[in-house]
């Protein structure tokens, strides 16, 4: 340990993660499968950006060079609508569907499901659940 360097960081290699749309993707996965880490970029479209942007999709996050994430970055900021910007626009929709008084919207405002589920069985992801355990039905005796 030298006196410029007390706490010998010299002996581990930073390795700064690459963000992306404000996400720091994971370092030690495939280009391919980090993007999809981004809200909005499923795995089709992470390989379909990998194409465009001509990086290999075998390399990993942390070997990727500033160029390589400014050109992700610049594709992904120019032809998608990924993050915050999604989760309004998406919000936004459902609320129009409420204000207008839509099937759907009335469906999102009484908590039910959406998509023209059954609801008389298997509704409980979206209804919580709301089961009560029932007895017999007769009540207790009570002794003198």
């Amino acid at each position: 340990m030298s006196r410029s360097d007390p706490y010998n960081f010299s002996l581990y290699k930073l390795i700064i993660m690459p963000r992306i749309a404000g996400i720091d993707i994971p370092e030690n996965k495939k280009i391919e499968f980090a993007l999809a880490y981004v809200y909005g970029i499923g795995p089709t479209l992470a390989r379909h950006i990998v194409a465009q942007t001509k990086i290999d999709p075998n390399k990993r996050a942390k070997a990727l060079t500033a160029d390589e994430v400014n050109r992700l970055k610049e594709y992904i900021e120019k032809n998608y609508k990924i993050e915050g910007d999604l989760r309004r626009e998406i919000m936004l929709n459902v609320k129009r569907l409420k204000d207008v008084k839509a099937y759907r919207g009335i469906r999102h405002i009484k908590g039910l499901p959406v998509h023209g589920q059954r609801t008389k069985s298997n509704s409980r992801t979206r209804r919580g659940n709301k089961r009560r355990t029932v007895g017999s039905g007769r009540k207790a005796l009570e002794k003198k």
